[in-house]
């Protein structure tokens, strides 16, 4: 494995230092391409389908199960990467997606009935590579023990977040100015070239463990076996709550108020503010644990979207979406390191997309509750969702605290030296790294 820039205790970890890691541009490139299809799908559905149906409840019921399939499948995905290596997983993943894909855009435009758009529609989204968990995992694998780690989650979680803001964008501009289906064919396209790209980069793939004496892949427990991992996947489902409310409420919002073409620039500055903070929580060196980070940026999330229902202005609603933005990414950045100090090195990419499953599943999820409040109470309504969601996701997190606190050694105290040893990035890890 390669080794991590050198940093000193007087040098703040910052993304110039991340970004010379050896090899991280040959993961890094490929992985961006191949992870803009997550952010054209669901958009890239809606509008083909509502062109051909002239309905946005049937489209957004075929993005609903899209999502829901990913989210549900997504977990088995990493945890087969984990076992086999990721090469072996998206090298047929990028294919059965691609295929489906294409199978979904026939079956829209030839005006077939529901449940074959349905049936389509499940392994579509059970394919989508989980290409965001597995460079999560070779920043990890390849800063194992450096305090550039909170860095690297603070850089996906910007990555994420302009993949959001430049995915739907394009599915919008390709469906719109050149045909109806070219955002979902594009999708498919972008994720079979850049899945190949990607897998093709064996060097800087996680390594399987494999036992000593046979060579045979050593057996593992999931990483939902780890009950800290199984509090952050349901605290997770509150972030996609926020987005997915987000999304229909600011819709409704804007046709509420006579102005539809606003919806994007709402949107916009709320993604803004998460990719600001992102970049901001990489440049900070923490002082504080990543748990501590995770409750406060909760809370924080929590009391901003409790102000979301009472807005009336497109510019209040700007101002509180930023507010909502910001604290995301402190929110979610510090879910992924800490999840990264919970488990083993073989179940990591299982364990990150069991998070992006989370916020996946709490996304759609937020959607047709958000739908259904607007059809019936207004944006208004439709904004308690990120509200309800965030703050039972706090409650779980106070609650069950406990267990997300650092590993312990065989006879049941805190591994000290580790954890002072990684007290200026809040970072742990179940496996000892020599301090120099």
């Amino acid at each position: 494995m390669a080794v991590a820039p050198t940093v000193t205790d007087s040098a703040r970890p910052g993304y110039g230092q991340l970004l010379r890691t050896p090899g991280a541009w040959t993961f890094l490139l490929p992985g961006f391409a191949a992870r803009q299809p997550f952010a054209m799908l669901t958009i890239g559905i809606v509008l083909l389908v509502e062109h051909t149906t002239g309905s946005y409840g049937q489209a957004g019921a075929v993005a609903a199960v899209t999502g829901v399939s990913m989210a549900l499948f997504a977990p088995q995905s990493g945890k087969l990467a984990d076992r086999f290596g990721q090469r072996a997983v998206l090298l047929p993943g990028v294919l059965v997606h691609a295929a489906s894909v294409s199978a979904l855009t026939w079956l829209a435009l030839a005006e077939a009935p529901m449940w074959a758009l349905f049936a389509a529609a499940v392994p579509a989204g059970a394919s989508v590579p989980q290409v965001g968990p597995m460079v999560r995992a070779r920043w990890a694998a390849r800063l194992d023990g450096s305090p550039l780690m909170p860095t690297a989650a603070a850089f996906e979680s910007v990555t994420d977040e302009f993949t959001f803001v430049v995915g739907p964008v394009l599915a919008t501009a390709l469906c719109t100015g050149v045909h109806p289906a070219a955002g979902l064919i594009a999708e498919a396209g972008l994720t079979l070239v850049g899945g190949l790209l990607f897998a093709a980069q064996k060097r800087t793939q996680p390594p399987v463990v494999r036992t000593a004496a046979d060579g045979a892949t050593a057996p593992r427990a999931s990483a939902l076996s780890v009950p800290g991992v199984r509090v952050l996947v349901v605290s997770f489902l509150g972030i996609g709550s926020v987005f997915g409310g987000m999304q229909v409420s600011i819709t409704a919002f804007s046709e509420q108020i006579g102005n539809p073409g606003i919806n994007g620039v709402l949107y916009g500055v709320f993604a803004a503010g998460n990719m600001l903070a992102g970049i901001a929580c990489g440049a900070i060196a923490w002082k504080s644990g990543p748990l501590r980070r995770v409750l406060i940026g909760y809370a924080g999330l929590t009391l901003a979207a409790s102000t979301l229902w009472a807005v009336d202005s497109a510019l209040l609603l700007a101002l509180v979406g930023l507010v909502v933005g910001l604290c995301i990414a402190p929110a979610l950045i510090g879910g992924y390191t800490l999840v990264d100090s919970l488990v083993p090195a073989t179940a990591r990419t299982e364990a990150f997309t069991w998070l992006t499953g989370a916020v996946a599943l709490g996304q759609a999820l937020a959607v047709t509750a958000a739908g259904r409040l607007t059809d019936s109470g207004g944006a208004s309504a439709g904004f308690t969702v990120p509200l309800i969601g965030t703050a039972l996701a706090l409650v779980t997190l106070v609650a069950l605290r406990s267990r997300l606190a650092p590993p312990r050694d065989p006879d049941g105290t805190a591994d000290s030296g580790r954890i002072a040893a990684r007290s200026a990035s809040g970072v742990d890890h179940r496996s000892p790294a020599t301090v120099d």
